[in-house]
This record gives C-alpha cells, sequence and structure tokens, in this order.
C-alpha cells in the first residue's frame, strides 16, 4: 500500500514560507499601515502630554485620560480599561449574572464568546447560553422572545463578525434594547467594532451606548493600538468589574504604553472611520461588478467579506504570485466556503486602503481570482 501523502500540508507550509519571507517591505492595500515598534512607539509617545505620568495597577496617568475620554465619547458614568476583550467581556457578564442571580446569557449563535474563547466563559463563571437565532442570523426582538425565563443578561455583537461584520438598523437595535429593558434583562454590547458602525446606524456612540446598560469597545482592532479594551457602564458595575479584572490577572502593574497608544488611535483614525466605511463600498460596488459575491451589500462597515469561484489554494497562490512580483500585499488568505469551488475572504479598509483609489484595490484583488 503507497505511503499517504501530504502534499496539500506540505504545499500549504511551502506558501506559509514564501508569505513570510516575501510580506515584510510589501506594499499593504487593506487595513492600516503597518509600522515597525520603534515607529508605532514614538506615534504613540508623541500623541500624549509629555508631562503625563505613569499609571499604577491601572490607576491615574494615562490610563484614567483614556477612561475619562471613552466616558464622554460613550456617554457612560464610568469606565475601566482591559488588557483584553476577553477578559472585559467575562467580567461584565459575571457582574451582571451574579446580579440578576441567573446564570442565563442570550447570545448571538456566532459570538465571539462561544467560537474563540474556548469556553472560557462557561468554565470560569458557569454561564449557560441561550441562542439568540441561529447561524448568520442577527438577533431580533422575536428570537429574544423565543427563550423563555429568567435571563441574566443578554448580549449583541456591533457588528457580527462572523456573519460578515453585519449589523442591524439603529431603529431593530433600539427595540432589542426596550424589549431588554420590558423583561428587565441586561443589555450588554460586544462593541469590539463599535468605533466603525456609527456611520451604518445613523447614530453617535453615545446614542447607540445608551441602549445597552455596559458596553464594551476594543483599541487595537479599528484604532490601530497595541492592546487593550474598555468596559462602560455605571459606576458602581465598573467598580465591580474591576475586582473582577484583578481576580482574573488583568490589573498589571503598569499599562501606560497600551494607553498611550489607544488615545494615539482615538486621535488618528476615530475621526476617519466615515471615510473607510465610504471606501469599502466602493471597493465593494467595484468587486461585484466582477462577478464577487460581497457579503453583506453594500457593507455595513469598513470590513466585509467576500466569495469568489475558485479553490483556496489556487487563490493563495495567485496572492502570492502578486506578493513575490509587485512587492503587494492584498488579503491575507482565501478559505473553503460552504459551497464546494468556492472561496472567502474578509477585505479591512483602514489608512493604508486610503492610499490607492477603490479601482486600483478592485483591481488588484480582482487579479488573483481565476477567469
Amino acid at each position: 500500500m503507497p505511503p499517504v501523502s501530504n502534499d496539500t500540508t506540505t504545499d500549504a507550509s511551502s506558501r506559509a514560507a514564501r508569505f513570510a519571507a516575501a510580506a515584510p517591505g510589501a506594499r499593504r492595500m487593506l487595513g492600516h499601515d503597518v509600522r515597525t515598534p520603534s515607529e508605532a512607539l514614538n506615534a504613540a509617545a508623541e500623541s500624549v502630554d509629555p508631562t503625563a505620568d505613569w499609571d499604577r495597577y491601572g490607576e491615574g496617568g494615562l490610563i484614567s485620560e483614556l477612561e475619562s475620554r471613552v466616558a464622554s465619547l460613550l456617554g457612560k458614568p464610568a469606565v475601566a480599561f482591559f488588557p483584553s476583550g476577553v477578559m472585559a467581556q467575562q467580567a461584565a457578564l459575571r457582574c451582571w449574572t451574579d446580579r440578576s442571580g441567573s446564570r442565563r446569557v442570550a447570545i448571538p449563535d456566532l459570538s465571539h464568546l462561544l467560537r474563540h474563547e474556548l469556553d472560557g466563559p462557561a468554565l470560569l463563571h458557569d454561564l449557560r447560553y441561550e441562542r439568540l437565532g441561529t447561524g448568520r442570523q442577527l438577533p431580533t426582538v422575536e428570537h429574544l422572545d423565543a427563550i423563555p425565563g429568567r435571563l441574566g443578561a443578554a448580549l449583541l455583537e456591533l457588528p457580527l463578525r462572523e456573519a460578515g461584520f453585519v449589523l442591524p438598523s439603529f431603529t431593530e437595535l433600539a427595540a432589542f434594547s426596550a424589549r431588554c429593558r420590558d423583561r428587565e434583562v441586561p443589555l450588554h454590547l460586544d462593541g469590539a467594532r463599535l468605533w466603525e458602525s456609527t456611520p451604518h446606524l445613523g447614530a453617535s456612540l453615545a446614542e447607540v451606548s445608551a441602549l445597552a446598560d455596559s458596553v464594551y469597545v476594543s483599541f487595537y482592532k479599528g484604532l490601530g493600538a497595541f492592546a487593550g479594551a474598555a468596559l462602560a457602564g455605571p459606576e458602581d458595575f465598573v467598580a465591580e468589574a474591576r475586582q473582577w479584572r484583578r481576580r482574573l490577572g488583568g490589573t498589571l502593574y503598569g499599562m501606560t504604553a497600551y494607553a498611550a497608544s489607544a488615545l494615539a488611535g482615538l486621535d488618528e483614525h476615530l475621526p476617519r472611520m466615515a471615510e473607510y466605511h465610504d471606501r469599502a463600498v466602493e471597493i465593494a460596488a467595484l468587486l461585484d461588478e466582477r462577478g464577487v459575491r460581497v457579503i453583506p451589500d453594500p457593507p455595513h462597515t469598513r470590513d466585509f467579506v467576500i466569495y469568489a469561484a475558485g479553490d483556496p489554494e489556487t487563490l493563495n497562490e495567485n496572492v502570492i504570485g502578486v506578493l513575490e512580483r509587485d512587492r503587494v500585499l492584498t488579503v491575507r488568505g482565501w478559505m473553503s466556503a460552504d459551497v464546494p469551488g468556492w472561496s472567502w475572504t474578509e477585505i479591512s479598509v483602514g489608512s493604508a486602503t486610503m492610499q490607492w483609489t477603490a479601482r486600483e484595490v478592485a483591481d488588484v484583488i480582482g487579479s488573483v481570482i481565476p477567469g
């Protein structure tokens, strides 16, 4: 019996090595500009008051400045900085479920907590999940009504990344919020990408946040900071969440560098979110003309998903070919779609993208797709 071939694994490893070798120094088409650690640290330092002090265990200095700024943006009484969003949301849901006396949390079927956190919220906090719909469905009032009994909290992810960075309308969001309040269910927003959601929702950050009892936002995704997140809500709730931050090992001795980069990201990228979204819509329309399937169409945020005919191996080989030949980095990688013979990838518009025209971006992405 001949040995089993692992050519596919070998080819994938070879492509990964070629990608890693060619990517440094290439001109990016998507996302934000890539800086060296030295450049990023200098940019963060230049964005803050030179007389600012260090924080100590998350208190004072630039951490306090960042928390105050986010509280003002979100219109919430209090904010706590967390080193990670995973920790921030575990703290939020633990606080709400402790208060309500129920460990049942209503959550989207494609929530980050269910798909990417190794069952942490369930294992560490005994949370029990109740699905708000199935698959790519956006949670609705009807989904909430279908869950009987007492709930400790409800969570909405804005946008729902695994469904294609999809958002409800502001009216739909307000209706869901009202039903939560009718049922006395605390509503928590997983706002990892909330910064880029306001153009589609047609509302300010404060108006969106007012619909929820607590809100988590990320600093490293749309804002390009080193790391970190914030949890906003009532003062007593945030004080309790700070205790959970300490219990979970998140009250680091010093977090000033994270705060400096987050403040720099707020200055650099937050004012441009509508511009990034508009460019995403332009690029998506041009890709659609080339027979590429866009989800959602048009995009709801600066991020969206595209589907194209072709297998991932061929598409990724073509991406690397453009990278090696033209020193241009398009998408990070294509993956197999549910439909045989099709592949998908994510498109993210940022400061790097704005250095290209929409047509240039669409032409290069289209060039890697067979036919």
